[in-house]
């Protein structure tokens, strides 16, 4: 079945045709390693997650190569507030970040390239720049001449005079234009610093992905992903660089973005101050159901991050494990459930097909079938032992407490004290305790 994808590059959905089908390449901006990364950094993990599994459904060799960024000026700030080194920073985040992963059960990429090894092949690329005409040196730092690339701006869809207009654009004594972006800036004594022809210093953010997506996929490859921020500057700059380094007509031919996760419809950033971290997860909920409410609304629309979001996940695979089996045998899922991931990712559409497969299950019918059309989107990756442990472990509270305060909720109805007994009803609910008043009785079960 073929494979359609929205690609952001010509504004349109498009049928995925490799440029290669014995080998599909695919470059997806990994995370920028000076603080912990936050559920809305979750979203591209797990969106392009599964566009990889459906890759390697149907091509025999998939590379896909996610970068982590351990230089930037973000970095650097970061860790002289934390009096620490650039290298121990980063390999704290980094770790954390490697747990994220696991936590959300996304498969490793096929090459995790650190940038900062790989200093020689961005100088490399500098080099050739100059040399084409395309950069220019001035005071130890090198730009990159935006007016030299007739292609700019055709990624965001804007002229240039929009894209300056719109965005926090570089104030500098040093560039020839105020659109120009740097390749190479020099560092201080105290701050990370490689040797160059422009003497010591450290390369510009865009240039990275550049240098290291043309040393694991060549000069042109299939696939370019992010999230819907990364378009301008970052993609349009990377594929300016790219395109006059390596004197191509195409970068990327497929550009795939993921829209924002919002919290009150607002983007979830620092400068915002609602930033939820994926690792304050990680002790308190299912990686299960984290990955399901990424899933619950199609990559390309904006998902608004609230608890019921998360109750209703985790409702849903509440009741799908009940049909779990330990016996369980993997086969092979058909296209025809598929269907919708091979329409641009409709993972809506998808779990959707799910829920019609657990209804047939619930009935003792193609078992096999939902659980191996769940675990084709990473879930349902726990036995039913450890989901009804995961359960257990999240209630903080004991038996007798539960039954101690039910007593205190009794009197207070008895005494018509309603404000009280809504007061323990709630405590109990955030304490994972259901209870529900029925024929004169009060029944409870754990949620």
């Amino acid at each position: 079945m073929d494979i359609y994808l929205t690609n952001n590059l010509t504004n349109q959905k498009e049928q995925f045709i490799p440029k290669n089908k014995e080998e599909i390449g695919m470059y997806v901006c990994g995370p920028t390693v000076y603080d912990d990364p936050h559920i809305g950094n979750a979203r591209p993990l797990v969106v392009f997650d599964i566009l990889f599994k459906l890759l390697k459904n149907n091509f025999a060799k998939v590379t896909y190569v996610r970068n982590i960024t351990d230089i930037d000026d973000k970095i650097i700030k970061s860790s002289q507030e934390q009096k620490i080194s650039t290298k121990e920073l980063t390999e704290k985040v980094t770790s954390s970040f490697q747990k994220d992963c696991e936590f959300l059960n996304c498969e490793s990429p096929t090459h995790q390239p650190k940038a900062t090894e790989h200093i020689d092949l961005m100088i490399e690329m500098i080099t050739e720049l100059i040399e084409k005409g395309f950069a220019y040196e001035n005071q130890k730092h090198v730009y990159f001449e935006v007016k030299k690339f007739a292609d700019y701006g055709k990624l965001s869809n804007k002229n240039l005079d929009e894209l300056i207009a719109g965005s926090r654009v570089e104030i500098s004594e040093n560039k020839k234009n105020s659109e120009d972006f740097v390749l190479w800036k020099p560092s201080t004594n105290n701050e990370p610093n490689w040797e160059s022809p422009w003497g010591k210093g450290r390369p510009g953010w865009h240039l990275e992905c550049s240098a290291m997506s043309k040393k694991f996929l060549g000069n042109e490859f299939d696939i370019h992903g992010g999230g819907i921020d990364l378009i301008f500057p970052h993609h349009e700059n990377e594929i300016a660089q790219s395109r006059c380094a390596n004197e191509t007509k195409i970068f990327a031919k497929y550009w795939i973005h993921n829209a924002f996760i919002t919290m009150s419809n607002e983007k979830m950033a620092k400068s915002q101050g609602n930033i939820l971290k994926i690792k304050d997860f990680r002790n308190k909920i299912s990686g299960q159901i984290i990955r399901l409410a990424l899933m619950s609304t199609h990559y390309k629309q904006p998902l608004d991050w609230n608890d019921k979001l998360l109750s209703d996940c985790e409702n849903i695979l509440d009741k799908w494990y009940r049909v779990y089996s330990s016996d369980f045998k993997s086969i092979k899922v058909s296209d025809e459930i598929l269907k919708p991931l091979y329409e641009d990712l409709n993972t809506p559409g998808y779990i959707a097909n799910l829920h019609n497969l657990f209804e047939k299950a619930s009935k003792g019918e193609n078992i096999n079938l939902f659980i191996s059309a769940c675990k084709f989107i990473g879930l349902m990756n726990e036995s039913r032992e450890q989901w009804n442990n995961f359960k257990k472990n999240k209630v903080s509270i004991s038996e007798s407490e539960i039954k101690s305060m039910l007593s205190l909720r009794d009197k207070a109805r008895e005494n018509k004290n309603y404000k009280e007994a809504d007061r323990i009803r709630d405590e109990l609910n955030d304490k994972g305790v259901l209870i529900e008043d029925k024929d004169g009785k009060t029944l409870w079960k754990f949620k």
